[in-house]
């Protein structure tokens, strides 16, 4: 007997399969990541295909294969991948968060809470509701966070003491006092560390009022804590690297 299932999602990525078919890796909200075959999506008369572009969220059907599931119907819920893409920056910053999503999610396991972070993310991204390198490093500090490698962003990640803390270290967790910073740590202004904290928690109001500066250097370092944490580079951060 065939197992159908229906699950909500967001696109992840998609890479080829044959000649008109491809494979569409999306994280779901019920069952964690899932890869699946879109039948002829690239066929230009095809009715899947764009539905199935990254970045955007659907409600779809799928039966249970031996190596991968099938989509058997997609109903696109919101496509912001023409949004995204149609801006160089938007898209590179897109790709940095669908990219970790990947990482930090596996099959099999549900994943409610980045499913949900990753959508609002998303959204957020594509209708320009704050600034996109803020987005994306909040992102990435809010989804390390459900991943259990929350960074301390105020007080003193070794010792407690209560924060601002006065450096940032990756191996240490975080923010350090003076006392207890190791060598190789980043020393921080009270504007930065602040920044930083606003980023996890989600404050706009204070992290839209901070300089591109204080932003350039808080994103640097939450792009070392993320790939030092996930074990491997961030390959589109890379892309966006190039474009700064």
């Amino acid at each position: 007997m065939v197992k159908l299932y229906r699950d909500y999602a967001v696109v992840l990525r998609t890479h080829k399969l044959g000649e008109a078919d491809r494979i569409i890796t999306v994280l779901t909200k019920g069952s964690g990541q899932v890869r699946a075959v879109g039948k002829g999506v690239r066929r230009v008369k095809s009715k899947l295909g764009a539905r199935l572009e990254p970045f955007s969220i659907i409600d779809f059907q799928a039966y249970k294969g031996r190596n991968l599931d099938t989509f058997t119907q997609v109903v696109p819920i919101a496509e912001y991948g023409r949004q995204i893409a149609a801006d160089y920056d938007l898209y590179t910053a897109g790709t940095v968060m669908v990219e970790a999503a990947e990482k930090m999610t596996v099959e099999g396991t549900p994943s409610p809470g980045h499913y949900q972070l990753l959508r609002g993310a998303l959204h957020a991204l594509a209708y320009r509701h704050h600034p996109r390198e803020l987005i994306m490093n909040s992102y990435l500090l809010r989804a390390l966070a459900l991943s259990g490698w929350a960074p301390s962003c105020w007080d003193c990640a070794i010792c407690g003491k209560a924060g601002p803390a006065e450096a940032f270290s990756i191996t240490a967790g975080g923010a350090v006092c003076g006392q207890c910073r190791p060598p190789a740590s980043v020393s921080l202004s009270e504007g930065e560390i602040t920044l930083a904290a606003a980023l996890l928690t989600g404050n706009w109001k204070t992290a839209e009022a901070s300089s591109g500066a204080k932003r350039d250097k808080i994103g640097g370092l939450v792009a070392a804590y993320a790939q030092w944490h996930l074990e491997r580079r961030l390959k589109s951060l890379a892309i966006l690297e190039r474009g700064q």
